[in-house]
């Protein structure tokens, strides 16, 4: 039994899929007016959590209390019908209907002592105006189309629907990233309303200085497992990156914590750049003097962003390294010490199949047998997944012919493979580099082409550069390729592709093909010497 003073008590909260625990033995209690941050990696269980504390989802085990009373939520309306809001990363709202009705959606006020139940809209309006003002939103928001609202638009209504009647505790999964810097802090500042009034809140962020600055207690999840409970005044950000990442080697922890901290630098630098201009933009035709200064300013922060873009770019670079230098580790344990331990077993129990001479326990071992050959194969699989052994034994033109091979005996699609036989050698970050975009270009292929033929094909340029080029038959994309909409509607594939072709100081372009299909041309400066020298 939850103490008097508890408003939300979660006791051994665990969901699992298959044999997958997305959530394990996860117990907290949070009291009347705490924020209480939940912070981890991508997979740690943040999002499950919120969708069983929502109604959206039932655990598989545990108990959830509620003002000290066990509480079942089988349905999001049943959480809220407890006091329980939610604001979920990807919001939903019903296009069908007005921003305004969207935003008192089941919650409408009513006109006094009126023969039917009619909406009151002037007060609606002036209490969604209001909360649109908290949030630093627009009042002409409130008479957009619903179905034309940009990702930023559409959280803000979510935000406002939750906020119009916060209940007892408001669920917020990561709601930030979406918002401009300045409504990310009018956002902060509504949580510390909330707070104040007695209404907790549960806060999801990847960005630890929104963490530190307004939550009591800070929960770090790690592979579905709680590891940290504890008070944001008695930790550090520190402490807590080395928990998200499972790790305290400085390697590791360091460059985190610098992007993280650069993060949150490069988003005032970019809201002081939106407002340098708009003052540039209202003052140009009347303080002429003035505008110089701007300018001048403006082209100093600029330099300054472009300069913290490139040490993140940096960062981000040592970060693909290390995880690369992870991968290949855990590539050579799997083979040298499990696949071989398993290898070893089925050799002895082919000894004792050969030994034994009742048919029945013979079967059985063979059985036995194809079983263990067939995890031993996925496990190979694994491994050559996480780190081709042919890139580090004869280089990259022999790991893209093995790639491309396997790829097409599993997928049925045809691969023209061209590539220039004086390639050579290349540094292993490089090879490694060419060999996960073109991983990741023919998986694109694969889920969204609807191709039946795929050309690829590499080759040196006289000035000593590497050209990949990747095509296909396919679908192609009839709207206009652009990789920032791609990365707003979480379309991560070409983006990914984008990101290693700039850490190499290359360039991408991709063409749609007038028989159809998609065209990927990269170009990657090399640092072996020219064909012709």
């Amino acid at each position: 039994m939850p103490k008097a003073n508890t408003l939300l008590k979660v006791s051994n909260l665990t969901r699992v899929y298959g044999s997958l625990a997305a959530l394990a033995n996860l117990s907290f209690t949070l009291q009347p007016g705490e924020v209480l941050g939940v912070v981890g990696q991508r997979g740690s269980g943040k999002s499950t959590l919120f969708r069983l504390l929502s109604g959206v989802e039932m655990p598989t085990h545990g108990e959830i209390w509620l003002a000290g009373s066990p509480v079942m939520l089988r349905t999001p309306a049943e959480a809220q019908s407890l006091g329980i809001e939610t604001v979920h990363q990807l919001p939903e709202i019903a296009e069908n209907l007005s921003v305004l009705e969207n935003v008192f959606l089941g919650r409408e006020i009513s006109k006094p002592k009126a023969v039917q139940v009619l909406p009151n809209i002037a007060e609606m309006l002036e209490e969604a105006r209001e909360l649109f003002n908290a949030l630093g939103a627009e009042d002409d928001l409130i008479y957009a189309r619903s179905a034309n609202l940009s990702d930023e638009q559409r959280q803000i209504v979510a935000l406002a629907r939750a906020m119009i009647r916060p209940g007892r505790v408001l669920l917020l999964d990561d709601p930030l990233p979406v918002l401009s810097y300045e409504r990310q802090l009018k956002l902060l500042e509504c949580i510390r309303d909330f707070s104040d009034k007695n209404i907790s809140v549960v806060l999801s962020s990847d960005d630890l200085n929104h963490i530190f600055a307004v939550t009591d207690r800070i929960l770090v999840l790690y592979k579905g497992t709680p590891v940290k409970f504890c008070r944001t005044s008695e930790t550090t950000p520190r402490e807590i990156v080395e928990l998200i990442v499972g790790s305290n080697r400085q390697a590791q922890v360091t460059p985190v914590i610098w992007a993280f901290e650069n993060y949150h630098i490069a988003q005032q630098q970019a809201e002081e750049l939106r407002l340098a201009q708009n003052t540039l933009r209202q003052n140009l035709e009347e303080q002429d003097s003035l505008n110089r200064q701007l300018i001048e300013k403006l082209h100093d922060q600029v330099e300054a962003a472009d300069r913290l873009a490139r040490a993140l770019q940096e960062a981000n670079r040592r970060l693909i390294t290390e995880r690369e230098a992870e991968r290949k580790a855990l590539a050579r344990d799997l083979h040298d010490q499990v696949i071989q331990d398993l290898l070893s077993y089925n050799y002895q129990l082919e000894e004792l199949e050969n030994e034994t001479a009742e048919t029945p326990q013979r079967e059985e071992l063979v059985k036995i047998r194809d079983g263990i050959r067939q995890v031993v194969s996925s496990l190979r699989d694994v491994c050559s997944n996480l780190r081709p052994p042919t890139i580090d034994s004869h280089g990259l033109s022999a790991a893209i012919r093995s790639l491309a091979h396997q790829w097409s005996v599993q997928t049925g699609i045809e691969v023209h493979l061209k590539i220039d036989p004086a390639l050579g050698r290349l540094p292993e970050p490089i090879e490694l580099s060419v060999f996960r975009i073109l991983q990741e270009g023919l998986n694109n292929v694969r889920k969204h082409a609807n191709a039946t033929q795929v050309k690829l094909s590499l080759r040196r340029t006289p000035t000593a550069s590497l050209v990949v080029q990747l095509s296909d038959n396919g679908q192609g994309i009839s709207k206009p390729i652009n990789l920032a909409t791609f990365s707003e509607e979480k379309h991560f594939g070409l983006v990914g592709i984008s990101e290693r072709v700039s850490l190499l100081s290359g360039t991408m372009k991709v063409n749609t093909q007038s028989n159809g299909g998609l065209e990927l041309y990269i170009e990657i400066p090399s640092p072996y010497p020219s064909i012709n020298n």
